[in-house]
């Protein structure tokens, strides 16, 4: 059956720039996916030969570059899919893959170029895979080992990376889809999501919280308690701070690759009673009327 025409840049998947060992690497991976010995689909076969065909014109620098310039009558303003030779042909191309169809069948150019199928010689190396899994922010942080679900039903221990970040891959060798013949196996990577956390915001390796202050703490100055990932840390609040401080402490944030830590910023957020009982009312008036401080008029 005639090859009806199709791009063949297109068909092989690469630019019209591509290199040659870019249409060569193009074509072994189409024609490991579509040999009819290994794929069953319906439609292997014919697109096993049009990826034959490409091949066998784009491989050729004479021929593609006659391609390229009359492209479906690149043969002289012959319809392609009339062209002869295209309904068998077997001779080695300019690389020495053996191409053989018509007589020929498909079994001898996949013997050529990656073993007998038949014999159990083949070997195609597993897919990758990919899976997402969450973590919550305490599990990134300390790493180690956890068990992992996934949503095919597969679960395993996995060693995961002190301070592992948002987006970042953890590559399981072996894990992947099966090979085929005496192909290995191919690998899993889990892409880490953080889950949000009801206090933290991760910036790089820092972690920021809100931390609630009174007016008087924030005046007179104080020593509060901040909660961090693995407890709590006191940390001094200097006199006559105001809303928007950040306050530092070191080493209470995510590791890096070597285990140093990033630090937690605690920004400073003045909170003030929602109602007052009759002494604490006096006494703000009492504020109020002692106080020099007019912060609209400072501002301007």
């Amino acid at each position: 059956m005639p090859v009806a025409f199709r791009d063949y840049y297109e068909t092989l998947a690469v630019p019209r720039d591509a290199t040659s060992e870019q249409i060569r690497s193009a074509y072994r991976k189409l024609a490991r996916r579509y040999h009819p010995d290994i794929n069953e689909d319906e439609d292997a076969e014919e697109r096993f030969k049009e990826v034959a065909e490409a091949y066998e014109v784009l491989s050729d620098a004479e021929k593609r570059e006659r391609y390229d310039r009359l492209g479906a009558n690149w043969r002289d303003g012959e319809d392609v899919s009339g062209a002869p030779g295209f309904e068998g042909f077997g001779r080695a191309s300019s690389d020495g893959v053996r191409f053989e169809f018509g007589d020929g069948g498909f079994s001898d150019f996949f013997e050529s170029l990656f073993g007998s199928a038949r014999t159990g010689d083949v070997r195609i190396r597993g897919a990758d895979l990919e899976a997402a899994v969450d973590l919550s922010l305490e599990e990134a942080a300390a790493g180690g080992p956890l068990r992992i679900s996934l949503d095919d039903g597969r679960s395993f221990t996995v060693n995961v990376p002190a301070g592992v970040r948002d987006g970042q891959r953890i590559r399981l060798a072996g894990r992947g889809g099966e090979g085929i013949g005496e192909g290995s196996t191919g690998d899993l990577y889990l892409r880490v999501h953080l889950r949000p956390h009801r206090t933290f915001r991760v910036e790089g390796r820092d972690l920021h919280l809100d931390v609630p202050v009174t007016p008087w703490d924030a005046a007179l100055g104080a020593t509060l308690e901040v909660p961090t990932l693995t407890g709590s840390a006191k940390v001094r609040l200097p006199a006559g701070s105001s809303s928007g401080r950040r306050l530092r402490l070191r080493g209470e944030g995510m590791p890096d690759r070597q285990g140093r830590p990033g630090d937690l910023y605690a920004r400073v957020q003045i909170m003030v009673p929602r109602e007052l009982d009759e002494r604490e009312r006096q006494l703000f008036e009492e504020l109020r009327g002692a106080s020099s401080f007019h912060p609209q008029a400072s501002a301007r």
